[in-house]
């Protein structure tokens, strides 16, 4: 009698849709791009009928992003945008979310400017505070969002406090791990209810696709948004999930080089005349290190910093070589971007200035290159 074998993570996604089709023997999965199929007989079906509700290439991207996360269902949508407007239909006019004050900009301007006008109240808190978050809930507050590490500023949420929080409260809790992945970070283990993941980043991991993932904790739960994104059709194309599946199987090679480079260029950039203050929870002065530490693997691909001035951060832009300067952020080129003016422009300039999202930060994706190649870029660019 054979036992299975135990396998690591590390395993499971190199093995991600191995052998999917018994008949070939396949070792790279299929892409099916058919629309429709064929029905055995009246009532009958092969478990597929028109790909918006199911397709086998997303099946088995979707079963392993379930299987990744240790969650119940997995979803693939064509936006990390698509999924979380997919998370917040679950809610009705009247309920209240609240939501890390340190997030994308587009998770605020889908709030702000579409979900407001259907009645989706929502209040941008502190989730580095469990004791804020409590005092914002109110008797018609039905979850908790977070980012953590928060974006651009990477500040550390609680998991445990947060999740028994949410549990005392009866609270959907929804952890967007994007920054982190499932292989530093995972939100199951304490408490949440739902993870997001732009998959445009870190499972991408190439800058080629553009991707959604949201993975549910309980079946019922996953049944609900499945029913939401049937509903209405904002599904990954079967060759995006096959390039997704693929760029999967070396995720955990990609987060090992991220992480590495990160801590020795935050490091460089901590020690720099020019450079006045370096946001990444790997520094030991980071506020959030011994927390991350706790409930994480590692310290992730992430740091922002501040220099002297709007002027000087400019010309940083505008001298890079090897680094790009472009959105996004997780892929194995290094980018390097504005948060005040790209990714979170859409926040009111006040709640920026608050928030300290002024125009000398500036946001650095580290990617996989050589990482003194990178700081010798790093050195010319912030003379």
């Amino acid at each position: 009698m054979r036992h299975p074998i135990r396998q690591t993570l590390a395993t499971e996604l190199v093995q991600l849709g191995v052998g999917c089709d018994e008949r070939t023997g396949t070792i790279s999965v299929p892409i099916y791009t058919s629309a429709t199929y064929r029905h055995p007989a009246v009532g009958e079906s092969t478990g597929f009928d028109y790909t918006r509700s199911g397709n086998p290439t997303r099946q088995i991207l979707e079963e392993g992003l379930a299987k990744l996360e240790g969650g119940a269902r997995g979803l693939a949508f064509s936006s990390g945008m698509a999924a979380l407007t997919t998370f917040f239909l679950h809610f009705s006019s009247g309920d209240h979310v609240l939501v890390s004050e340190d997030l994308y900009g587009g998770t605020y301007r889908i709030l702000d400017q579409v979900f407001a006008k259907f009645g989706l109240l929502v209040s941008y808190v502190d989730t580095t505070s469990a004791s804020a978050v409590e005092a914002a809930i109110t008797t018609n507050t039905k979850a908790l969002l977070i980012e953590t590490p928060g974006n651009p500023l990477l500040g550390v949420a609680d998991l445990e406090a947060l999740g028994q929080l949410c549990k005392r409260h009866t609270l959907l809790f929804a952890v967007d791990n994007t920054f982190l992945t499932p292989i530093l970070q995972r939100p199951f283990e304490f408490g949440a209810d739902v993870i997001i993941h732009s998959g445009t980043k870190y499972l991408g991991g190439h800058n080629d696709i553009c991707a959604g993932v949201l993975v549910t904790r309980e079946a019922k739960l996953g049944d609900r948004f499945y029913f939401l994104q049937n509903s209405t059709g904002a599904i990954l194309p079967p060759q995006d999930c096959y390039l997704l599946i693929r760029s999967l199987k070396t995720l955990t090679l990609r987060i090992e080089r991220h992480c590495a480079n990160a801590e020795k260029i935050a490091a460089w950039l901590d020690g720099h005349p020019r450079v006045r203050t370096v946001y990444y929870p790997g520094l030991k002065t980071h506020p959030g290190h011994e927390l991350s530490k706790q409930q994480s693997k590692g310290f992730g691909g992430m740091i922002s910093f501040r220099v002297e001035s709007a002027a000087h951060a400019r010309q940083v832009l505008e001298k890079v070589e090897l680094l790009s300067f472009a959105e996004s952020l997780g892929g194995v080129e290094s980018l390097i971007t504005l948060p005040a003016v790209q990714t979170h422009g859409d926040i009111p300039a006040a709640d920026r200035k608050r928030l300290g999202i002024c125009e000398s930060l500036l946001r650095l994706s580290v990617g996989i290159e050589d990482p003194d190649d990178l700081i010798a870029d790093l050195e010319q660019a912030l003379a």
